[in-house]
Formats: structure tokens, C-alpha cells, sequence
């Protein structure tokens, strides 16, 4: 006897079903094949110096952020200064605590934090993460159990939903601490023990973030509570999260967030573009992953053209995404060409994004330059005008180009074959690393 199941669909259904997955299919091809946008700047001989107040106007109207003419910053390079600052924050709450993470990992370092945040919760303070669905899912529900039976809130942006399949790819890059709307640490750490003590045998990744304190702390505040309306349906005010600001000092500061456009700019490429066109004396970008468009590669040249120092650093072969790095380095060869300095970082990955114009300004983020971040993600940086600070980061840089190798354009050309075969799926990968 032949057993069997037969299915019958009705034309109507099959149809709408080919429909459909013609239409995803597509959708999925135009991410990969579809254009990038193209940043070609109209009077660019025309952008003033970047010292000016009219060019402080220019980026504050470009990337439409508010100028903060106070507050007090602090450099924390590496995971055991900057986890125990933010702990140190944490314990300090007295009305609330937000959080924004892409990476949220199971560890030591994330087991510090929900202990801490949920003795906080216990004692009334209003405890909010926010946790990208996709990066953080090494930390499952249960893992936060003592938070939020402590009264904590824990919610995922863009969780995997039916009505969401076309966004899916949409993810929140950011990495942001606020406590009591008055302290914020911004910069390119999740928090998992890679940051910290390093994991399996290798060395703590290298990551840099930053202390804010004055004016700019509501716009960091205003960054969470945007995702956060989108996870939880719940819009935040009130003075827990937006209390008065008293800072004396000066300085000069923008929180530039980022989401993608339909046509996908945004303003973190904007704030990226006017700055690079502006430099006259040196360019340092440090970056774990090294991507670049056509426009910011002709940028890029361009500035070395005009006679300015054009320094890149990125991983060496301690980077977390080898694939990436290969098809980075097949990329190497125009910018090393026209005079530009490539430096590969060597005890360990690097995943600091900080970029520094002619020792005035300065931005550190969550933003990498590759089109996931320029086009795909929700970012954050902080972009500063202070010499204090961007010497304070170019100390960093200077002690991490001393821990680098120099890629020469003779490097560039003996790179072996195997890495150059990867290079074919550079294509993909500028688009969606």
C-alpha cells in the first residue's frame, strides 16, 4: 500500500506566494547590487576653516545637531578603565539609569553590570536597556532575570517579527550609557569580557570611550529615548531622565545621531564628508573596519593631494572578521598610492572608532567607515571641537602606531594570492560588513 500527502494550493494562493518571495528577493539583491549614495561636495573650495564659527554653523545645519557650548570630557582607553568608570556611574544613580547596546554578551563583565543595575533597580532607580535583537544574543532573557524581577526594564530593537522581515537588516549600532541624564560614556565597546579581560587565550580588544558631562548629555539622552520608543512603545521625559544641567566649562560639542535614509545617507557620512573636506594639516582615522565608498576614497585622496597627513589605522591579523580585513586591504592600494599612511595594529583587535582633523576635532562613536554603518545602522558619535581632547586621543593613536606595522605600497603589491581571492567578494561585503 503507497501512503502519500497531497497538498493542494489554489492558483490564487500560489501566485501571491511567487509574488511575494520575487518581491523579497528582490529587495535582498538591491541591498547588495543597488547603489550607494554618492557625496560629491558643491563649494567645497568654499567650506570655511574648520576653527571658524561659520564653519561650526555650516556642520551644525548639515548634520542637524545642536552646538553644546559646555561640559567636561574624559578619555577611558581600554575596558578595565572604562567598565569600572560606568559601574562607578551606575552606583552613583538616584533616579535613572539608560542603556543602549549592540553588543551584550554572557560574562563577567556583563554579569558586574546586572548585578550592579539591579541593586539600583531594588533601590528605585528607573533602569532601561535597550539591546540590538541580533548582537546581543548572547545574552538571553533569562540571563537579566535578577534585573528585571529588581523592577529593571530590558528591551530588544528589532526583534525578528513577520511584519518586520524587510527591516530586519535595520540594526542599532549604538553604544551609549546615560545615568541620571546628567553623565554619559559614548564611544565603540559593547559590553562583553572581549573588552575586558580578553577571551580564549587573546588579548583585551583595544576600544576607547568617553565621559560626558554638561550640554551635550540630553542629546544622549534623546538618542536612547528614540530607540527606546521604538522597542517598548514608552516615550521618556520628566527629571529622571532630562533634569536641569549646570556645567561651567567650556567646550564645543555635537551628538550626531544617525539612521538610514531611504536612500541611504545619513548624517554620520554627512559629519564624516564636511570634516575630511575641511582638513588642512592631518587626517587619523582609527577604524576596526576599513570600507570606504568611491566618494570617501576620492575624499581621502584628495586631502593627501592638498598636502595634508593622511594616517589610517586598522586590525592586523587579530582581527575578529579576517574576511574583512582581506578585502580592506585590497582596497589599500589607491590611497597608498597617492601618499597616504596605512598602519595594521598588532597585539590584538582593534575596535576603536576615533577620528581626529588637524588636532582640533575629534569623534568618537559607534561608527565605523564601512556602509553598514554610513547606510544600514543606527550609529551615535560625538564630534568635538577641542584641541585638549584631540590631543588627549592622539596621545592614544601615537602610542598605538607604535604597536602597528607600516603597509608599504610594496606590502600592498606581494599581499598573497590567497588573500587577493577573497578580494572578489569585496563587492558584498563594502555593503553589508
Amino acid at each position: 500500500m503507497h501512503l502519500g500527502l497531497v497538498i493542494t494550493v489554489s492558483t490564487g494562493w500560489f501566485v501571491l506566494g511567487m509574488v511575494a518571495l520575487l518581491l523579497m528577493t528582490a529587495y535582498l539583491l538591491a541591498g547588495i547590487f543597488g547603489p550607494m549614495p554618492r557625496y560629491q561636495i558643491r563649494g567645497a573650495e568654499e567650506i570655511p576653516e574648520n576653527s571658524s564659527d561659520s564653519f561650526l554653523l555650516l556642520l551644525e545645519s548639515l548634520v542637524d545637531a545642536v552646538i553644546n557650548r559646555s561640559g567636561t570630557l574624559r578619555v577611558f582607553t581600554n575596558g578595565p578603565e572604562f567598565y569600572p568608570a560606568i559601574l562607578d556611574a551606575f552606583r552613583s544613580a538616584q533616579h535613572s539609569v539608560s542603556v543602549e547596546a549592540y553588543i551584550f554578551q554572557k560574562g563577567e563583565i556583563a554579569r558586574q553590570y546586572v548585578e550592579v543595575l539591579a541593586e539600583r533597580a531594588r533601590a528605585g532607580v528607573q533602569v532601561n536597556l535597550v539591546l540590538d535583537a541580533f548582537g546581543s544574543l548572547g545574552a538571553p532573557r533569562s540571563f537579566f532575570r535578577p534585573l528585571v524581577e529588581a523592577g529593571g526594564r530590558v528591551e530588544r530593537y528589532n526583534r525578528l517579527t513577520w511584519y518586520a522581515m524587510l527591516r530586519m537588516d535595520h540594526r542599532t549600532h549604538r553604544e551609549l550609557v546615560i545615568v541620571d541624564g546628567k553623565i554619559g560614556f559614548i564611544g565603540g565597546a559593547g559590553v562583553a569580557d572581549q573588552w575586558f579581560t580578553g577571551v580564549k587565550g587573546r588579548l583585551r580588544w583595544r576600544d576607547t570611550m568617553i565621559r560626558v558631562e554638561g550640554a551635550a548629555v540630553p542629546n544622549l539622552q534623546a538618542t536612547f529615548a528614540e530607540n527606546w520608543l521604538q522597542a517598548s512603545g514608552e516615550l521618556l521625559a520628566g527629571k529622571a531622565f532630562f533634569p536641569d544641567i549646570d556645567c561651567p566649562d567650556p567646550t564645543t560639542a555635537l551628538v550626531i545621531n544617525s539612521t538610514p535614509t531611504v536612500g541611504g545617507s545619513t548624517r554620520a557620512r554627512i559629519l564624516m564628508q564636511i570634516l575630511l573636506a575641511s582638513a588642512r594639516r592631518s587626517i587619523s582615522i582609527t577604524t576596526p573596519y576599513f570600507l570606504p565608498d568611491k566618494s570617501l576614497m576620492r575624499e581621502l585622496c584628495a586631502a593627501v593631494e592638498r598636502g595634508v597627513k593622511v594616517q589610517i589605522l586598522v586590525p592586523g591579523t587579530k582581527s575578529d572578521h579576517m574576511l574583512t580585513r582581506s578585502t580592506s586591504r585590497g582596497g589599500y592600494g589607491e590611497l597608498l598610492k597617492a601618499g597616504a599612511e596605512v598602519y595594521e595594529y598588532q597585539p590584538s583587535m582593534i575596535h576603536a572608532k576615533v577620528l581626529i582633523v588637524d588636532e582640533l576635532w575629534a569623534v568618537v562613536g559607534s561608527t565605523n567607515f564601512d556602509n553598514r554603518s554610513f547606510g544600514i545602522n543606527d550609529e551615535v558619535n560625538l564630534a568635538v571641537r577641542d584641541r585638549a581632547l584631540a590631543l588627549r586621543l592622539a596621545e592614544d593613536n601615537a602610542a598605538d602606531l607604535r604597536q602597528s606595522q607600516r603597509i608599504t605600497v610594496e606590502d600592498w603589491r606581494h599581499r598573497p594570492l590567497t588573500e587577493r581571492a577573497t578580494e572578489l567578494l569585496g563587492w558584498v561585503i563594502e555593503r553589508q560588513q
